[in-house]
């Protein structure tokens, strides 16, 4: 899909989308209600026009997709390199410049 132009990008994921929702046996009408979106934006997003990305969203729910956008976008604390980076790792030791408390310095008046 790199070498695709968003234009056909975007018209493989609308008529996926399409084939899903005729797939479940839904009018256009039927789908927008269920998505909670207008009957518009359901038939420009099935034509290939623009529409908000929370419309989108909100189309995937309705189709029970929107789990997939975790493949989509994935969270990157969840890439095997984190957790290589977040292993309790050995931090160094400094020594202390505390002497121990039986220390042998004397001022020279002791005995």
């Amino acid at each position: 899909m790199q070498e695709l132009t968003s234009q056909a990008i975007l018209a493989q994921i609308t008529e996926r989308v399409k084939k899903y929702r005729i797939d479940m046996n839904l009018t256009q009408e039927e789908f927008s209600k269920k998505a909670g979106i207008s009957l518009r934006s359901v038939t420009n997003f099935e034509s290939g026009a623009d529409v908000k990305l929370t419309n989108f969203i909100k189309i995937l729910k309705a189709l029970e997709l929107a789990d997939n956008l975790e493949i989509l976008v994935p969270d990157v604390s969840k890439r095997p390199s984190t957790f290589l980076v977040s292993e309790k790792q050995k931090k160094r030791v400094r020594n202390s410049n505390r002497k121990d408390e039986k220390s042998t310095f004397s001022w020279g008046d002791e005995k």
